[in-house]
């Protein structure tokens, strides 16, 4: 990938805002001197936002090259929707689904994390060119998961889930969302630590809309200061979630642009290194912006 092109200029935009992330200063090869955008390439018929549009190797191929240039530093394939209410789909599906997109875009010098949850698809992906795994279930969905990133010594986002995607968004309950999680981000911590996971491989995400109501996401994201103080970078995946829509006009995922830049945003300022989103192009510019005016 050619790291540091369109989007080179863009910093921080909380760093005049005084708060200052713990934790490393770089990830998976990436300085965090500045927020670091995760473009979304789902090879999937039933993703929430962009289900089927992208179902097509060639299709998928061609927008995570566009994502690229428009400014990702991270490509993130996904074969398997994790929406609420989602069906799993079959190891065997998934590794056809995305290998061929994973291989590629690797090739074709791209940063490509696998999103999964099956140690077979990650590890079929890392001989691919994936350097980066993306588990939404922070490496508990299967037994071999955290011997697959130990062995292969590939950094890991560890995300925290409610349940599995089929059943998450049935009543979620917490004490204290952003205590709560960051007991079980620390919990995780430990875990692959102890696996033999090397600490500067690790991110990790709170999980927005991942078990969780709207009123959980807000705390979430207005905790993000209390999470960082786990002292890894941490990624947010706000981009055309739910609850955006649920706080404006119910507007559908593909019209959810305005509210997943403001999250962006927030997120950025509040201590988020890595950024999740299908609109590269738009939240870099959002945070040039950002940037400029808090100079």
């Amino acid at each position: 990938m050619a790291d540091g092109s369109a989007a080179s200029d863009v910093e921080s935009p909380g760093a005049s805002r005084g708060f200052s992330p713990s934790g490393p200063n770089t990830w998976a090869g990436l300085s965090l001197d500045r927020p670091r955008l995760m473009g979304i390439v789902n090879v999937t018929p039933d993703s929430f936002s962009d289900g089927g549009q992208f179902a097509e190797t060639s299709a998928a191929i061609d927008h995570g090259l566009r994502l690229v240039e428009e400014g990702a530093d991270i490509i993130d394939v996904g074969g398997e929707s994790t929406r609420p209410g989602a069906v799993p789909v079959s190891v065997a599906e998934e590794i056809d689904r995305t290998i061929p997109v994973v291989g590629a875009l690797a090739k074709a010098g791209a940063r490509v994390s696998i999103d999964t949850r099956h140690a077979v698809t990650m590890a079929a992906a890392i001989d691919a060119g994936a350097t980066i795994v993306n588990d939404v279930t922070a490496l508990t969905g299967d037994p071999n998961s955290t011997a697959v990133v130990a062995g292969r010594r590939v950094p890991v986002v560890l995300m925290h889930m409610r349940g599995e995607p089929r059943t998450m968004q049935a009543r979620p309950h917490y004490d204290d969302a952003v205590a709560d999680i960051r007991a079980y981000l620390a919990k995780r911590l430990a875990a692959c630590l102890a696996a033999g996971i090397a600490e500067d491989a690790i991110a990790l995400d709170p999980g927005i809309g991942f078990g969780k109501t709207v009123a959980h996401n807000l705390e979430l994201l207005r905790g993000l200061p209390a999470l960082a103080t786990l002292g890894r970078p941490l990624l947010v995946g706000a981009s055309r979630k739910s609850f955006i829509g649920k706080l404006s006009t119910d507007a559908p995922a593909t019209d959810r642009l305005g509210g997943s830049l403001a999250a962006a945003l927030f997120a950025a300022a509040n201590g988020a290194r890595l950024l999740r989103v299908h609109d590269v192009a738009e939240t870099r510019q959002a945070l040039a912006i950002s940037q400029a005016l808090d100079a």
